[in-house]
């Protein structure tokens, strides 16, 4: 089959950003923040409410919160997110469509979850708006159908992250830092989700969304006395339970610093992520100089590790950290995505920046810097409803004093350097840390090996294995030529590919963050001519051309024409079956056996790009192609499955792009020696 793995890369690889010399302007006094207190009032059912009312715009935000206790869902993890989705979808009273054509008339925003509730509007609709709030939360309507969808969806969404390098590495983090018992640790998987019935949200609805532990927080333009009242109709019935508080042990922090891998053989790159867990309460003296040491270490985009991984050695988009807090253990994590070739001196790069942290005194203006940033966002924020909401929650839930938040200026400008070296060394645990790295453990093992720390290797879902095979032995007599030649057999043989003139590809795709489908079709001639389009509907997103006289791409109106390296490559890629130009080179090699997508497979290298043969099969499974973008270099990936015989020749109704996320194309059609004219490529 034709190369495609240029087929996106200019639409989705944009550049890498690149850092600017701006003057940073000097920090001037702190700000006096004044929050207005709450009124409060609780219903008998044990319903905490808190009221702030705001005249200066005529708009009101409410926001329901339970704050319940964490809880393990075993065998059925996931019962609560479909308990999320399935809340708001209408309710017993109002049928779903109505419930949200309603809302849209209204001009308001209402969402709900299984922790609670949230709605902005117009003071003028906020009696209403209240009680779809109410309606939604307390009366919501369960049913088999609905749940059906949203599982078969999650289930979906599950097998699209699959080969997701930073999914894998966010779950396998929680696993290894928590442990799968804990309800931090625990992972929705598509097995659980299969336990999960109907009745079982109705029972996770009816236990845990109660009273006992909830809050209602309203801001805005409205009259206490008249609020109070319609709470008190609306949610004075809401039946009083209480929740079982269980306790639950996580694991504890590892004895010594120590490298855990997790082998993805078609991972393009390694996510490295350095995990201790923690307590660190918000009411505890050491709550401001630990987040103030956190954004010194990785928060700020001037921070020690990002201002070294990328703006010094350049070797990712980003590196950073974050520290958690709260009633519960929780974790600090400092991580970033590099390239296989850079993993072992990354981690160098990790241990130094923390080690500086912990042994090092902050310098006073960069400190000074740091905290006048922090204040900024804080003062910002707090202007916004949902910022006082939150503050006026907390407050409450995590037993802050009453002037917390007055005082977050004044509190935050007392940390001295002294602060931070001290609550670094408490809970940046570089001792007691897990280094865990999720990546192509042939590439990344040996010099990681190097750095004579312990290592263990785990799957993809945090249960310990052995140490991967990485290098396997190639049977005597296999070439990049008869590896080559067992493909074009595997496809049909040479007189069926040499018949073929032109492919006519159409499928379908989605991006994240667009709902609608996008077209994707592929036209391509043994002649050296290509084209390749996304379009939403009628609209063309994206649009490559390869023709005699040249190539170019067409995005979002501008187009661009290809020249030097660049040109060749488009015009490299406009061939029907590669395998057939590269069995006329003298350079290529044959690089070895490599696990790809957990079967073996021949690897054919070609300057900076492999391709992937099925060591059983004969078919190409995949490609990895390196590029040189804005000065650094990536590898980016292109899974083929899905083989259909289409007129003797078989063709991948699959193919899976790597562009920063997985462009999962499913086609519909294929069509080969009709459905291609000279006009496509014009």
């Amino acid at each position: 089959m034709k190369n495609i793995s240029i087929l996106l890369t200019l639409f989705f690889v944009t550049g890498i950003m690149q850092a600017q010399n701006r003057p940073q302007p000097k920090p001037g006094p702190s700000p006096m923040v004044q929050i207005k207190k709450p009124q409060s009032f609780v219903l008998k059912n044990g319903l905490k409410v808190m009221v702030v009312e705001n005249h200066k715009l005529p708009r009101v935000s409410f926001n329901l919160t339970l704050d319940n206790p964490p809880f393990a869902e075993g065998n059925k993890k996931g019962v609560d997110d479909l308990t999320s989705s399935l809340i708001g979808n209408g309710s017993q009273k109002t049928p779903k469509d109505v419930f949200n054509e309603e809302i849209d008339f209204l001009g308001a925003n209402i969402n709900f979850s299984s922790q609670g509730a949230s709605a902005s509007a117009l003071s003028k609709y906020s009696g209403r708006v209240l009680e779809l709030l109410a309606e939604g939360s307390l009366f919501p309507l369960f049913t088999q159908e609905e749940f059906d969808k949203d599982k078969a969806k999650m289930i979906e969404g599950l097998k699209a992250n699959e080969k997701s390098v930073a999914a894998i590495s966010s779950r396998v983090v929680d696993v290894l830092a928590f442990g799968k018992n804990h309800p931090s640790g625990e992972y929705v998987s598509e097995e659980t989700l299969k336990n999960v019935t109907l009745t079982d949200v109705q029972s996770n609805y009816a236990t845990r969304f109660v009273p006992e532990n909830a809050y209602l927080v309203i801001i805005g333009d409205i009259k206490f006395k008249e609020t109070k009242a319609a709470v008190e109709k609306l949610f004075g019935a809401w039946e009083k339970k209480t929740i079982t508080k269980e306790n639950y042990t996580a694991n504890p922090n590892v004895g010594q610093l120590q490298i855990n891998i997790v082998d993805v053989p078609n991972a393009v790159q390694s996510e490295i992520s350095l995990v201790n867990t923690l307590n660190l309460k918000m009411n505890d003296p050491d709550f401001f100089p630990a987040v103030i040491a956190n954004q010194i270490l990785g928060g700020d985009f001037n921070s020690y590790l990002n201002m070294n991984l990328r703006e010094k050695h350049a070797w990712t988009y980003g590196a950073r950290s974050e520290i958690g807090s709260g009633k519960y253990i929780t974790k600090f994590v400092a991580n970033s995505a590099v390239r296989n070739a850079v993993t072992d001196s990354a981690v160098v790069e990790f241990i130094k920046e923390i080690k500086k942290i912990r042994t090092e005194k902050v310098d006073a203006e960069v400190l000074k810097n740091v905290k006048a940033g922090y204040i900024g966002r804080f003062v910002m924020q707090v202007q916004k409803p949902q910022a006082v909401a939150r503050y006026a929650l907390n407050i409450e839930t995590e037993q802050l004093p009453a002037d917390f938040y007055e005082k977050y200026i004044q509190t935050i400008n007392a940390v001295t350097p002294d602060d931070i070296q001290r609550v670094a060394n408490k809970y940046f645990l570089l001792d007691n840390t897990r280094i865990v790295i999720v990546g192509k453990a042939s590439e990344i093992t040996p010099g990681l090996e190097k750095l004579k720390l312990p290592l263990y290797f785990f799957d993809k879902y945090g249960n310990p294995v052995e140490k991967p095979v990485t290098k396997k032995e190639i049977p005597a007599g296999v070439t990049a030529k008869s590896v080559l030649e067992n493909y074009i057999k595997a496809i049909g043989g040479d007189k069926a590919v040499a018949t073929v003139k032109t492919i006519a590809m159409t499928g379908s795709t989605t991006i994240p963050q667009t709902p609608s489908p996008l077209s994707f079709t592929s036209k391509i001639d043994n002649k050296g001519k290509m084209t390749i389009e996304l379009a939403m509907g009628a609209m063309s997103l994206m649009k490559q051309v390869v023709n005699e006289k040249g190539a170019y791409a067409i995005q979002q109106g501008q187009r661009r024409d290809f020249t030097g390296k660049d040109l060749d490559a488009m015009k490299a890629s406009a061939t029907v079956f590669k395998e057939v130009s590269l069995l006329k080179k003298a350079d290529i090699s044959l690089s070895g056996i490599e696990t790809i997508n957990g079967k073996d497979a021949y690897g054919i290298k070609d300057g900076k790009t492999t391709y992937f043969y099925d060591t059983t099969t004969g078919l190409k499974v995949a490609e990895s192609k390196v590029l040189e973008q804005g000065g650094q270099s990536m590898t980016q990936t292109t899974n083929y499955g899905d083989y259909k015989e289409v007129k003797g020749v078989k063709v991948p109704f699959n193919i899976i792009q790597n562009v920063g996320f997985e462009l999962d194309i499913k086609m519909s059609d294929v069509k080969i020696n009709e459905g291609v004219t000279e006009a496509d490529f014009q």
